[in-house]
């Protein structure tokens, strides 16, 4: 029998979802006395913060904690289940939010609008209702949620270029959402549940061939929302056009909530499935990791080549759920904690390079080092830290995954595996085709003097000084997410350690099945 009352422990569940959802609705309210929103909004995400660092503790030392709304045992109740994984993903959506919340400050126009933080409080909110829940059909409200505070970012600007941006932004997330809603009705029709600890006690009793195709559609649809090939083409073309902040936002928690979902989905709740569609994972992975780096190579506007690296990093990811052995899975959670740090940073940084040059194409900069050597340092490590160069962070997901692939590769046992030697292949290439886009990058920004061609060598006539404001907490907002790279990078003891846990949690979902009360139910 579950108890009648919640205990009061189990609320710190809810309330990183429900504390951004009230302050965005009374932000809306008093839009008109705007003067105070942007500290509301730092005050809020600061207090998110802390609940998630303290679930994130309690679930490392006692197991998953779940609280199910009225104390209804599934397949009835929706519960909120928060194992490490979840709980470190939503602690690092807070801190993420936090820094991009103050990069804003310093840029007036930014969070000009009356809208602007209650969006960002309720794109918050989304994010960790994805990261929290516990049932599948909550993570397709949350899905929603997520979408439509997104398109109201987006369209903030109300330009040419954001319209087009958000059309097809919001086509292919609409189409993916549809695909989602699609694969949850025959769940529910095969299993009749779709609270994920139910999913992991009644699926293997379901029939296996329909449930390979449920598989298949949760793979596009979170394969949509993450971004990867071939569905991804809707990524570089929407993720320039908002303000730099927003995409920032985007870059840093969107994509990552699709590569969250497909590794609850396909690793722990269909397992079966997962092996089935194993050699369309591994074609996608390995197509997503050199696709991506040659169309950031390839491209010239400063952001969709950032976005061309974001869909690298999903290939990534991509490789560690296609060899779900224990180095593989603990390198894909470790590689989301750092592309939600390196890839916000990272456009974080090319917004302040695009006020400083005033410029949108790489063609029409130059000169920076000169005139702000601390940018060039900070876009640096970061572009450092995306290709997994040591010692920063990127490198100990990458050795991770790269480890995975051997292991997988037979050639200890002398069976060898070509699709695994393959991946290996293929992740090594990304690095080096991201390392050599993103140094194009720098040099044609930070170390050419001036605009491409003949003047080239002369200085940059364009150059336009950062104000007091933009540096200390545009550029400092900014540097604060490089820093926590570097140290992550210098002392990764911690997200490795985090990442191991979580391969354990997933491959071994019992613990977090009894945080809902499954074990003592009778059903």
């Amino acid at each position: 029998m579950q108890p009648l009352l919640t205990p009061a422990d189990d609320w710190l569940v809810i309330l990183p979802v429900i504390l951004p959802l009230i302050a965005a609705a009374l932000l809306i309210m008093l839009r008109a006395v705007r003067e105070f929103h942007w500290l509301a909004a730092v005050a809020v995400v600061l207090a998110v913060l802390c609940l998630d660092l303290e679930l994130f503790r309690q679930a490392l030392v006692a197991g998953p904690v779940s609280m199910t709304m009225g104390n209804w045992l599934p397949p009835f109740g929706i519960s909120f289940t928060a194992d490490a994984m979840g709980a470190g993903f939503a602690a690092t959506a807070a801190f993420v939010t936090l820094v991009v919340i103050l990069y804003v400050a310093g840029e007036a126009k930014a969070g000009g609008a009356a809208s602007f933080y209650p969006l960002v409080l309720l794109l918050l909110a989304g994010v960790s209702g994805a990261f929290l829940t516990g049932d599948m059909f909550n993570l397709y409200v949350w899905f929603e949620v997520m979408l439509i505070a997104s398109l109201g970012l987006m369209v903030q600007a109300s330009g040419p270029l954001q319209l087009d941006g958000t059309v097809k932004y919001g086509f292919l997330n609409f189409l993916a959402t549809t695909f989602f809603l699609l694969a949850l009705g025959l769940l529910y029709g095969l299993l009749g549940t779709l609270n994920m600890s139910d999913i992991v006690r009644v699926a293997p009793g379901a029939n296996g061939a329909a449930m390979a195709g449920v598989a298949a559609l949760l793979l596009l649809a979170f394969g949509m929302k993450a971004a990867a090939f071939p569905v991804n083409a809707w990524l570089p073309a929407s993720y320039h056009t908002p303000n730099a902040a927003i995409s920032a936002l985007f870059a840093g928690l969107l994509t990552k909530v699709g590569v969250y979902a497909l590794l609850r989905a396909l690793v722990m709740l269909l397992p079966a499935s997962r092996e089935i569609l194993e050699p369309v994972l591994i074609v996608l992975a390995i197509l997503t990791l050199l696709l991506a780096p040659l169309g950031a190579i390839a491209e010239t506007n400063l952001r969709r080549a950032l976005g061309f690296m974001v869909i690298g990093g999903i290939g990534a990811t991509l490789l560690g759920i296609a060899l779900p052995n224990p180095n593989g899975m603990a390198g894909a959670v470790a590689y989301i904690f750092h592309a939600m740090l390196t890839m916000t940073g990272l456009y974080l940084a090319a917004g302040i390079i695009e006020k400083a040059t005033g410029a949108v194409d790489t063609r029409q900069m130059g000169g920076l080092y000169a005139a702000n050597a601390p940018l060039s340092i900070v876009f640096l490590v970061l572009i450092m830290a995306a290709a997994g160069v040591p010692p920063f962070l990127g490198f100990w997901p990458k050795l991770l995954l790269l480890e995975a692939g051997i292991d997988a590769s037979g050639l200890v046992a002398g069976e060898i595996s070509w699709w695994a030697l393959a991946l290996s292949a293929a992740l090594l290439i990304n690095a080096l085709l991201t390392l050599f886009a993103g140094i194009r990058l720098w040099s044609h920004i930070f170390w050419r003097a001036g605009h491409e061609g003949d003047t080239s060598e002369a200085p940059n006539p364009d150059l336009r000084p950062l104000d007091r404001r933009q540096n200390w907490l545009g550029l400092g907002a900014t540097a604060v997410l490089t820093l926590a790279v570097m140290l992550a990078g210098l002392l990764p003891g911690m997200i490795l350690d985090l990442g191991r846990s979580a391969a354990v949690d997933l491959a071994d979902p019992a613990p977090y099945a009894a945080a809902t009360g499954l074990a003592e139910s009778n059903r």
